[in-house]
């Protein structure tokens, strides 16, 4: 059974990391590297910024985000979608970084699904209050492929529910350099982030980064 968000880490860490068929927790797997990909963050935000995006209703989001790799995912009043051209600058998505690719192939073989090879990185930043609604991962073309989503700086409380939207989620409390990876009869999950609540961590201050990794293409 899942901790409490309220337990402590060393509990945490204790657990079984299974959510379900298709779908584990890897509790720590991206804390050795997450300097590295920190640094990798940064460099790419520098290229192509942070920004508030829109959804087809008209609602902004409350997550900052940008992307990495072949393809990014933007949403604005025209719908949500992959583009190889950042709306922003009006050029390519920097390339994905050797670390992002190697973090995300690893964790989705342990997982696994050994023949992952992501063409997409989300890279969204949460501050407190930020959340995520429950939403499922649909704009991708081939839903054989899992997610891989990369926890790091602040803790969050991920939903993780059924395939219908009316199923209720599970609360799993995610610390720094946790991976969660979802496929197979999980791959469209509906998921979501409670919002955040405030603290401090010593890499990323009062906010979290989370790297969702995908085959978009």
């Amino acid at each position: 059974m899942l901790l409490d968000l309220f337990e402590s880490a060393a509990e945490v860490e204790s657990q079984p990391a299974a959510l379900g068929p298709g779908a584990v927790i890897l509790r720590g797997a991206a804390a050795p590297t997450a300097a590295v990909l920190l640094a990798a963050v940064e460099h790419m935000i520098d290229q192509s910024p942070l920004r508030f995006m829109t959804t087809p209703g008209g609602y902004r989001m409350s997550v900052a985000m940008t992307n990495c790799g072949a393809a990014g995912w933007i949403t604005d009043r025209s719908g949500y979608r992959y583009d190889a051209i950042d709306p922003l600058t009006g050029r390519p998505w920097p390339a994905m970084p050797s670390a992002f690719t190697d973090l995300a192939c690893s964790a989705a073989a342990t997982a696994g699904f050994s023949d992952f090879r992501p063409d997409a990185c989300l890279i969204n930043r949460y501050e407190p209050g930020a959340r995520l609604s429950l939403h499922q991962d649909r704009n991708e073309r081939d839903f054989n492929a899992p997610i891989v989503s990369v926890s790091l700086g602040l803790p969050a409380v991920f939903l993780f529910g059924g395939t219908q939207r009316s199923a209720r989620p599970r609360r799993v409390p995610l610390l720094h350099g946790d991976v969660v990876v979802w496929g197979g009869p999980a791959r469209l999950n509906f998921h979501g982030v409670v919002p955040l609540k405030e603290g401090h961590h010593p890499l990323l201050g009062r906010s979290r980064v989370n790297l969702t990794f995908r085959k978009a293409l």
